[in-house]
């Protein structure tokens, strides 16, 4: 079945089509990234004025990673402290960066009246599987060791990322289960990558290569993995994990292709057989990449605002 978007993404989709611009495919990785960065000026709205804003630099092995540090105006504090969402950006991990989410990591804190940090992770090709992983992981660490110097509640410490991003986030969430801690309250997986078998209608069927190409995911996987016995692994295929039991609960965001042709779907599906507590939305009428959009996308809007209300509730 077609994938039948609403009038404002079919609009902004014709938009991107007549624009002319080159597929990612046929771009180096650095060329990629520009045109990337550039497209935020024209789909991102404008950004709530915050508290503060701040930037940080996590220590790791390799050397630090850069972070940014969001403080809304009316955070939820509890003795002095904030719940708060560590947040990993999408990109197919190898575009993206701080302030491609700038926006929407700002729209985030507002909505979720938590702080938001959000982790600049190693990219590839340059950097391939597992460095963003190792990255992801560092920084989430980190800062649950260092909650109380940023004003965090290590109690109510969520992850999140759309995309490449989703994918990161439930990493770091089966990383820390497995690991014994640091605390997760909750993950939040925006239209996800889980599974890099890519054996989903989504991957292989001609009318759900919207705007994000089948062609352009095979080429962002090719850059981040070292060859097909990644495919296997869990930190890079979060769905191959065997055992999904006591992961912190979870919001699912799922757009474009119908319920349960998408790997995102089934993670969902799979997160509540095992027994977590699974808040799940789907936007048929969207498209892979919708979730940034909000200046063209009123559904954008809406789903910051579900995704705070949720991130309220932990």
């Amino acid at each position: 079945m077609p994938v039948v978007l609403d009038p404002d993404a079919a609009a902004v989709y014709r938009a991107f089509r007549e624009a002319g611009r080159p597929a990612y495919e046929t771009l180096t990785a650095p060329e990629a990234r520009a045109y990337y960065s550039q497209a935020r000026f024209a789909t991102n709205p404008e950004p709530p004025e915050l508290a503060r804003v701040t930037q940080l630099a996590i220590p790791a092995p390799h050397g630090a990673i850069p972070a940014r540090l969001y403080l809304p105006k009316e955070p939820r504090r509890t003795e002095g402290v904030s719940p708060a969402l560590v947040f990993f950006h999408g990109g197919g991990w190898v575009i993206g960066d701080l302030e491609s989410h700038d926006v929407v990591c700002r729209q985030l804190a507002e909505a979720g009246a938590l702080i938001v940090i959000s982790v600049d992770y190693r990219l590839a090709p340059e950097h391939k599987f597992p460095a963003a992983v190792d990255d992801a992981i560092a920084a989430t660490w980190w800062i649950a060791a260092n909650a109380r110097e940023l004003g965090i509640d290590a109690a109510r410490l969520a992850i999140g990322g759309d995309s490449a991003g989703g994918n990161l986030a439930a990493v770091v969430a089966l990383a820390a289960r497995d690991a014994g801690g640091p605390t997760i309250a909750g993950q939040v997986l925006i239209y996800p990558a889980t599974d890099f078998a890519m054996s989903h209608g989504s991957h292989n069927e001609p009318e759900t290569s919207v705007l994000l190409t089948h062609s352009v995911i095979r080429w962002f996987r090719d850059h981040y993995l070292n060859g097909t016995a990644d495919i296997h692994d869990w930190r890079a295929s979060p769905a191959r994990a065997q055992n999904l039991a006591g992961l912190p609960s979870t919001y699912v965001l799922t757009a474009g292709a119908d319920p349960l042709r998408d790997e995102g779907d089934e993670y969902a599906e799979r997160l509540k057989q095992a027994g977590v507590p699974v808040a799940y939305k789907h936007y048929s009428g969207q498209f892979h990449g919708f979730f940034t959009m909000g200046k063209l996308l009123p559904q954008a809007d809406v789903a910051v605002s579900e995704i705070g209300a949720w991130l309220k509730g932990l």
